[in-house]
């Protein structure tokens, strides 16, 4: 890293990073053995296995000390009193901050056919979460335009409290999108979502065990992870990362934390967020 400076900011990105997580069977297990209590853990939300997994595991992981955040995917839940019964049931578990996605389940569950219609109905609740996600488009989505996208946290900015980027592999992408998103007005803090170190077999393992449809989606949304991380010399998260510092570093582009997706293979994401950041804090 050639600029101190910016070395110093993503040391600090990566002490606050936060790390992703699908709610497999053996999960629990790997979180508590290599992940550290101060770390975010978020639990994506399967139409294959149901809302019930993602909250049982958020559930028990907060209950062990963790702060963990449910995906309240709204395609997956029924309606407003549903969604009643699960806010009281994670604020019960000690939960404060929730992602709240479209989702992918079609036909939806029951009234909610976009994130919008969900976030609408937790405010209309009393907005029992301090903090709720959104999901940011810096890649073009497959079916919304991006000036879509945009609109739509536009129309989110009043019911979420940050937003959080998909999966993208190009820094002038990510500039290119948090400039437009902050000329349209959206002001929310950003969280810059990347992969972890993903070892290409294990992916496609992942891939199979999060159910048939499922699987298709995962393929086809992370194609380009697979080409690229297959690829001799290939993405890594830590050039990526050093190639989006000035932007990171700039106070207006408010990207004010790191949202690292794991694909279950936390021990490998854990070993590498900390030996980075101990290479960065030793040229301070």
């Amino acid at each position: 890293m050639r600029n101190k400076r910016h070395g110093a900011f993503l040391a600090d990105m990566l002490a606050s990073a936060r790390y992703e997580v699908l709610p497999t069977g053996s999960i629990e297990d790997k979180v508590l053995a290599h992940v550290p209590l101060e770390t975010t853990v978020t639990v994506t939300a399967s139409p294959t296995k149901g809302i019930e997994a993602t909250l049982a595991l958020a559930e028990r992981l907060a209950r062990q000390g963790y702060s963990a955040v449910p995906h309240l995917a709204a395609r997956m839940v029924s309606g407003r009193a549903e969604l009643s019964e699960i806010a009281a049931r994670m604020r019960e578990a000690g939960v404060r901050t929730v992602f709240v996605p479209g989702g992918d389940q079609d036909p939806p569950a029951g009234d909610y056919t976009s994130a919008l219609d969900l976030l609408e109905d937790l405010t209309a609740l009393g907005s029992p979460f301090p903090e709720v996600g959104i999901t940011g488009y810096p890649e073009s989505h497959p079916t919304i335009s991006d000036d879509m996208t945009v609109q739509a946290m536009w129309d989110k900015r009043r019911h979420a409290t940050h937003v959080v980027s998909n999966l993208s592999f190009d820094p002038q992408t990510i500039q290119a999108w948090v400039s437009r998103m902050r000329a349209r007005g959206v002001t929310m803090p950003v969280l810059l979502g990347l992969p972890g170190p993903i070892d290409r077999t294990k992916l496609l393992t992942m891939a199979t065990k999060i159910g048939v449809g499922d699987s298709t989606r995962f393929l086809g949304k992370h194609k380009g992870t697979f080409a690229r991380l297959a690829a001799p010399g290939g993405f890594t998260g830590q050039r990526f990362l050093e190639q989006c510092a000035p932007l990171l570093a700039t106070p207006e582009s408010q990207v004010t934390g790191l949202h690292i997706y794991t694909f279950n293979q936390v021990a490998e994401t854990e070993a590498w967020r900390r030996s980075y950041r101990e290479q960065l804090m030793a040229v301070r």
